[in-house]
């Protein structure tokens, strides 16, 4: 009893991404405006898809949850990196580093199974239009909604589970800007090999059954477009899934970098660089890829704007 009392931390102090004030000052700045355009950005897609009827579709109901995941995501990480890069005390405690670790593999995992469902959706739209009122119908929707959800909470509720019986004996700097997995296994003093390959089976497998599923829409979304003999309408084709498939790239790309290597492979500043990107960045551009590339959220835009201007010059003539 007494040992487990001694190998308990009751905080742990992240070393953020680089000990310079100057350095530090910059990065505040830049990160600082980065997340506001997150928020902004995606609250804003959020708002467009719910004010606009004609968005009221299975496409634009994953996007909103896809706005919603991304505003939480960075919501769970950025605040505290903030936070951190203007004070010299960078301590975390024990349960707040634990639960920072929770909602960043649940949104992470829950964003996986989504991007899966954005694909299958676009696969039904190309590949069974006749059929896509029924298929995806409201009740899948939300059924492929839970599913995402339900999943990243008991995937991450595990990894969080497995992660908090290791006991910390020498130290407990966290060599990381957040508490991630594989900076917190470094501070470990038990034998930490089953951890690491229960984290590496939840974490591959989560990666490879999303990854097939958006692989195989594709494929055959690609062998439908094919047969397509107007040019206009692989173009429309293509220009449905090109937004989503960019979103794809990077957010997998990163994560497969990140995560599906040996964890002696980890290095600080690469690794860093990386997460970096998909905690902050990756919220911040996915937005900007589905509405800039979009013609109907651009359309929508427009249309609410009119409203706005009409509902204004309609109280003026009244007044």
């Amino acid at each position: 009893m007494d040992r487990r009392n001694n190998t308990h931390v009751s905080d742990f102090i992240l070393m953020g991404l680089t000990e310079s004030e100057e350095i530090q000052l910059v990065l505040f700045i830049i990160f600082l405006i980065i997340y506001l355009i997150s928020v902004l950005g995606n609250t804003g897609m959020i708002l467009i898809i719910h004010l606009d009827l004609q968005l009221h579709t299975p496409m634009y109901f994953f996007l909103s949850h896809l706005s919603f995941l991304d505003i939480s995501y960075s919501t769970a990480i950025t605040p505290k990196t903030l936070h951190n890069l203007l004070t010299s005390t960078k301590h975390i405690s024990y349960i707040s580093c634990f639960t920072q670790m929770y909602f960043f593999a649940f949104l992470g995992v829950a964003e996986c199974f989504l991007l899966s469902s954005m694909a299958y959706d676009h696969y039904v739209a190309i590949c069974n239009p006749l059929h896509y009122p029924v298929v995806m119908s409201k009740r899948f929707c939300c059924s492929l909604i839970f599913g995402s959800y339900f999943i990243g909470s008991t995937n991450s509720m595990i990894n969080v589970l497995f992660m908090s019986r290791l006991e910390f004996c020498d130290s407990n700097v966290i060599h990381h800007f957040f508490c991630d997995t594989s900076p917190i296994l470094d501070l470990s003093c038990t034998d930490t090999h089953g951890v690491e390959i229960m984290i590496f089976i939840l974490a591959g497998s989560t990666l490879m059954v999303s990854l097939i599923t958006i692989s195989v829409s594709y494929l055959f979304i690609l062998a439908t477009v094919l047969k397509i003999t107007s040019t206009s309408g692989k173009r429309k084709a293509f220009s449905t899934c090109a937004s989503h498939l960019l979103g794809v790239t990077i957010f997998y790309g990163t994560m497969i970098f990140t995560y599906l290597k040996p964890r002696k492979s980890y290095t600080l500043g690469k690794d860093q660089v990386a997460s970096v990107f998909y905690t902050i960045v990756i919220p911040m551009l996915n937005p900007l890829i589905y509405s800039l590339r979009n013609k109907e959220v651009k359309n929508a835009l427009s249309r609410l704007m009119q409203q706005r201007e009409d509902s204004r010059q309609l109280k003026s003539h009244r007044f």
